[in-house]
């Protein structure tokens, strides 16, 4: 029988800790292979060797140190958004039967994520608009001076070249555009695109199983102490190649509207090959590194009820 769950919270810490953590040793993952791909490069490049090997051996320090760094404050972040929308838009419910999760209701799934999708949007278009606006206004402030010596020099009139309020009003406009325009346009695409993700989940999931964690009550909350690798690569990989296939489908309509339906029906092949594939691999990469780091540092931690 499914038991319907609800993910009330997330716990801070745990999250944070966890996410930086796998997104760090992934990005030591893909600064090896750079390293890898930049040594040949300086093979059929000799003149540039120890350049290519000093990037490389940069990144190998560098590329995960940042990657850390930047998903300690997104993660926390991200986290601590979600805790706050709970109350207000519901948390992300979880169809369990057992350790197994056989479905997903599609309305709180996509909500409260498009509702962090909109929330981060607004911190961003805050931040771009923060610097927008006192630059325009700085630089309406300086075209009528330059305007007049620009008048004076070319024997033009002031009417012919740019004003000042003009670009101050469009400074205004367009932070206007960002604080406002772009998180109601990031939830309604992130609503759409979740629900579509929860939807073909709940399609799949009977024909290939479905997610399955392993859950440890610690107090109030429940700790993921591990995810089956193959469940969870499979599951998501077949989400991904739904999308797959719709996105290639367009592409093959486009490609045969273009005259080129050769290219387009191999287009079509290529990526919904590499929707599953490369899905496959690296949801199971991520849940190796998850199960590996569990018993050292903690599992992620929910608060379900």
């Amino acid at each position: 029988m499914v038991d319907i769950k609800e993910i009330k919270s997330i716990e801070l810490v745990p999250f944070t800790l966890m996410t930086s953590s796998i997104s760090a040793i992934v990005a030591f993952i893909y600064a090896i292979l750079l390293l890898i791909a930049l040594a040949v490069a300086a093979v059929f490049i000799p003149t540039a060797g120890l350049a290519l090997a000093s990037l490389g051996l940069s990144l190998i320090v560098l590329y995960p140190i940042t990657t850390f760094l930047v998903y300690v404050m997104t993660s926390f972040v991200t986290a601590l958004i979600y805790n706050m929308l709970v109350p207000r838009l519901g948390g992300i419910k979880l169809g369990l039967e057992g350790e197994e999760v056989k479905n997903v209701p599609v309305v709180p799934f996509a909500l409260i994520l498009a509702g962090v999708m909109a929330v981060w949007a607004f911190i961003i278009g805050l931040l771009l608009a923060a610097i927008i606006v006192p630059f325009t206004t700085a630089l309406s402030t300086l075209i009528p001076i330059l305007s007049n010596i620009t008048a004076n020099a070319t024997n033009m009139t002031t009417a012919t070249l740019p004003t000042g309020s003009g670009v101050g009003t469009g400074g205004v406009v367009l932070a206007i555009l960002l604080i406002i325009g772009l998180p109601i346009l990031v939830f309604v695409a992130g609503f759409i695109g979740h629900a579509l993700a929860a939807i073909f989940y709940n399609f799949m999931i009977p024909k290939v199983g479905g997610i399955r964690l392993m859950l440890a009550s610690v107090g109030t909350v429940h700790e993921i102490t591990s995810i089956p690798v193959v469940a969870a690569a499979l599951a998501i990989a077949s989400v991904a190649l739904i999308f797959g296939i719709i996105e290639g489908i367009i592409g093959l309509i486009n490609g045969i509207i273009a005259g080129s339906a050769v290219m387009a029906i191999v287009s079509l092949v290529a990526n919904i090959i590499v929707s599953f594939v490369g899905v496959f691999i690296m949801v199971a990469i991520i849940t190796l590194i998850y199960n590996y780091l569990a018993p050292r540092i903690g599992g992620i931690q929910l608060g379900l009820k």
